[in-house]
């Protein structure tokens, strides 16, 4: 008897889960969470743990910096030629903070989405199979530096390429435009499926977030889809937001943090600790 009611209740639980389509309750998790919160030079660092099934019906971790639009801090572009984990780029470019940026050939090192840095490319996108026009879905976003901003491009590969910006870096898919959720493919389960995740986002003040979702550790931090991540992009009260690199890549550094500064969860070891850093072609540094 005790038995079934313990399979009911546990059929009810994950019954009410996959049915849920009202994120009401999730939107206010993440609104009212008490946010662990370090106010540093220039920005904050905030991170919170959602317990198992606490966000979603799945535990997840997330950080996030937040840098105030009047803030003296600004982005750069950073890249090598040889991967090199986001706290070693940090680093070297003596930044305060610090996240993976666009995708990369994880074989040959190079970016494989458009990338120009101080007026020099270092990366072009990509091409679909027997394709020379259309791009792919990671790089339907461009961001550009100096303020930044984020624009929707036409299918057109070498869109980025007229651009006058001295810094560019296409990634993808765009989450939020203009305030709205951004339409996404059903059909690839980069989009459809929980990952690491790592995103920017811009509040209509001005404010700019760098988050990073912790993922692949299962009742710990099991990551995020895409229309998730629109999600919490949106209810952190950003209006334009853009998909950066994720999975083993998701990496958050702060100077002077422990841990060597990884600030997150890296799961390219495969423990749920700091030690698991993906090296990486490129990053987005806080200067």
């Amino acid at each position: 008897m005790k038995k079934t009611l313990l399979l009911t209740a546990l059929l009810l639980i994950l019954t009410g889960c996959h049915a849920q389509v009202d994120y009401s309750v999730d939107s206010l998790r993440v609104t009212n969470a008490e946010w662990s919160i370090d106010t540093l030079e220039g920005f904050y660092l905030k991170r919170y743990q959602f317990g198992e099934g606490a966000l979603f019906c799945s535990a997840q971790h997330l950080c996030v910096i937040e840098i105030p639009a009047r803030s003296h801090r600004r982005l750069a572009f950073v890249h090598d030629s040889a991967l090199t984990t986001v706290s070693d780029l940090a680093r070297r470019t003596n930044a305060y903070a610090a996240v993976n940026g666009s995708f990369f050939d994880m074989d040959k090192g190079n970016p494989i989405c458009y990338l120009r840095i101080g007026g020099q490319q270092l990366g072009e996108n990509t091409p679909q199979v027997s394709d020379s026009v259309n791009r792919k879905y990671y790089q339907y976003a461009v961001m550009t530096l100096a303020p930044t901003r984020l624009w929707v491009p036409d299918s057109n590969r070498q869109w980025e390429i007229q651009l006058a910006d001295s810094d560019i870096m296409t990634a993808g898919p765009m989450l939020l435009h203009e305030g709205q959720y951004v339409p996404q493919r059903d059909d690839r389960t980069f989009i459809t499926r929980r990952h690491n995740r790592t995103a920017l986002g811009l509040r209509p003040d001005g404010t700019t977030l760098l988050l990073v979702a912790d993922g692949r550790f299962r009742h710990q931090a099991e990551g995020l889809s895409i229309p998730e991540l629109q999600r919490i992009m949106r209810w952190l009260g950003c209006t334009e937001a853009i998909n950066l690199d994720g999975g083993g890549s998701s990496t958050m550094y702060v100077h002077n943090r422990p841990h060597d500064g990884v600030v997150n969860y890296p799961s390219d070891n495969r423990n749920y600790d700091h030690e698991g850093q993906r090296p990486v072609s490129n990053a987005i540094v806080v200067l």
